[in-house]
């Protein structure tokens, strides 16, 4: 029982993590009906300007301003980011053919890779715990369930984020201009609403959460290199496609699945084959639902 509640905890800790990414997938999607393979990047380009920053602001200023400083910039650097890709990967290529947006995202995917491999190096960095301690849960027969400030201050980073963007989506005149784009961009262009700002604030919007998630990574794992965004990212796009590709509450339900799915497997079976648990369940549901747990049925008119 003990060892079944940490590894709960461990996943649904990793969870907010790939939900945070998870989102910004699905709301490019919803927007413009294409999947943004540099998100992942976007979100291993977070974690560094995070190392960075604490690394440079190391016994200037106290962990909490020093920690929320990499929030800010990380934010900052990963809008812009998104920014550029919208701007020179999607927009140029938004009338052709499918499969011209996805072959743009890839190149800027692996762009950012060896953009970031030149200028950082290909060797692992990392951070000490910047927040140490935690509480004791349970202790049965010798095994401690630990539950720590780190974890703590995961999720509730996390729920905040996700409290603030549903906010700006279901209150906002942006939000409302999204959910506009979303269902017919033709009609809302017609409404006077402007697409193109509305496309690059979202992937502007969903840079920033990427950037939050890999401070978050950061802090939790304590180490990043170039190639965390690949596999992060490919994570995150299983978890937007396991919810149901353009739910937002999808995202984040399939974010915590996969990762209670990881913890558990690497709890109670082999660490090497968790990726292969995690793809198989994605397969087997969306046999039976093939829209995800949370999609919505696609109608397409002829």
């Amino acid at each position: 029982m003990a060892y079944a509640l940490q590894q709960l905890i461990n996943g649904l800790t990793l969870g907010m993590i790939y939900g945070l990414i998870a989102v910004g997938y699905t709301m490019v999607y919803g927007i413009i009906g294409m999947i943004n393979f540099a998100h992942g990047d976007v979100f291993m380009i977070g974690a560094f300007v995070g190392i960075i920053s604490l690394t440079a602001l190391t016994g200037i200023t106290s962990v909490p301003l020093g920690l929320l400083a990499a929030f800010v910039l990380a934010a900052v650097f990963c809008g812009v980011y998104g920014f550029a890709i919208e701007r020179v990967a999607y927009r140029p290529l938004r009338g052709s053919f499918r499969l011209a947006p996805l072959i743009s995202a890839i190149g800027m995917s692996i762009l950012l890779e060896n953009y970031v491999q030149v200028s950082q190096g290909a060797l692992e960095r990392a951070i000490p715990n910047l927040i140490p301690g935690g509480f004791t849960l349970m202790d049965e027969n010798g095994f401690v369930v630990q539950l720590s400030w780190m974890q703590i201050s995961i999720v509730v980073v996390t729920l905040i984020v996700l409290a603030v963007f549903t906010y700006i989506v279901t209150k906002t005149p942006l939000g409302r201009a999204m959910r506009a784009v979303e269902q017919d961009a033709k009609m809302a262009a017609l409404l006077g609403i402007d697409t193109n700002r509305t496309i690059t604030l979202t992937f502007i919007i969903g840079s920033c959460l990427a950037a939050f998630a890999g401070v978050m990574f950061l802090l939790y794992y304590g180490v990043i290199d170039f190639y965390i965004g690949f596999n992060a990212g490919i994570k995150a796009f299983t978890a937007a496609v396991l919810g149901g590709i353009g739910s937002l509450p999808g995202a984040v339900l399939g974010g915590l699945l996969i990762g209670l799915i990881e913890a558990f497997w690497s709890g109670y079976a082999t660490v090497a084959y968790k990726d292969v648990a995690v793809y198989s369940i994605l397969a087997i549901v969306l046999m039976f639902m093939p829209s995800g747990l949370l999609g919505r049925h696609e109608v397409e008119k002829v």
